[in-house]
């Protein structure tokens, strides 16, 4: 796994996909050569003490040059907090600290195995970097992708061009399955022949990723998840994002999500 490093990244550009969503593009070579799927990056919104801690984004995209170089990455921000609103309204040529790679990444399903990625809402950051490790490894893949209304839904024409098949859901229904996204795949995983292999992902809330963690044991699957706990430092050494999960003992004990994770099997974790 690649020694992170700090990269004082200028912006590149600010895509806004709605009021409270964007899309910021950091020059940062060193890591966008390293990253891996469901790795992600520590980012100081600002120059002070306000906000003190830096803010973990998954890494989204690797954008590389005509040789195929990669150059920058990118994050998608939901804006939440002081730290975020900065993110929000940056400026090309604003520049932020940003430390990475950081954290364990997704695992690629042996062949002739199929990915289905479950992502909620912001939860969807992680799998651009997959879907093209995917597509690059000839890999079909699935996104169920859900949000509280369709203007919650992005990307949608990127993932599709890169071979992705989509199952959509909405809360109100707006598009795609009127409820939430795990509905459509229990029903696919309950039609799916048991000698079909399909390797579950998932990032979004944590409710969310208990459900499909569940329906992957309950339909013999393995699944990643990729979970949110709040992180404080990123390399382990404040204990702010501890997630349980199984041991010997049969209680389990703690370990920091940013340095065992963010990425653990759905079936180690003990879900509260």
């Amino acid at each position: 796994m690649a020694v992170p490093v700090d990269i004082d990244a200028a912006v590149l550009s600010n895509t806004r996909l709605s009021p409270d969503y964007n899309v910021l593009a950091l020059a940062a070579p060193p890591i966008a050569a390293v990253a891996l799927p469901g790795q992600f990056v520590m980012v100081r919104t600002a120059a002070g003490t306000d906000p003190l801690l830096r803010r973990p984004f998954s890494v989204f995209e690797i954008l590389r040059d005509g040789t195929g170089t990669p150059y920058a990455l990118t994050l998608l921000i939901k804006r939440v907090g002081p730290g975020t609103e900065r993110l929000y309204h940056a400026r090309s040529g604003d520049r932020f600290s940003c430390l990475g790679p950081l954290g364990s990444g997704f695992t690629l399903p042996p062949a002739p195995a199929e990915a289905w990625m479950v992502a909620g809402g912001v939860g969807l950051a992680p799998f651009a970097v997959l879907a093209e490790a995917l597509q690059a490894a000839a890999t079909p893949a699935v996104l169920y992708y859900g949000g509280r209304t369709d203007r919650d839904l992005f990307y949608l024409d990127w993932f599709s061009q890169r071979k992705v098949r989509l199952v959509l859901a909405t809360e109100d229904g707006s598009r795609g399955t009127h409820g939430r996204v795990t509905a459509p795949l229990e029903q696919d995983l309950a039609a799916a022949a048991p000698d079909r292999p399909i390797t579950l992902y998932a990032c979004g809330p944590e409710p969310m990723l208990k459900a499909v963690a569940r329906l992957a044991a309950a339909h013999g699957r393995p699944s990643q998840v990729s979970t949110e706990q709040i992180m404080g430092c990123g390399l382990g050494g404040c204990y702010s994002c501890v997630v349980r999960v199984r041991d010997g003992s049969g209680q389990g004990h703690f370990v920091r999500s940013c340095v065992s994770g963010p990425v653990f099997s759905g079936d180690a974790i003990i879900w509260e």
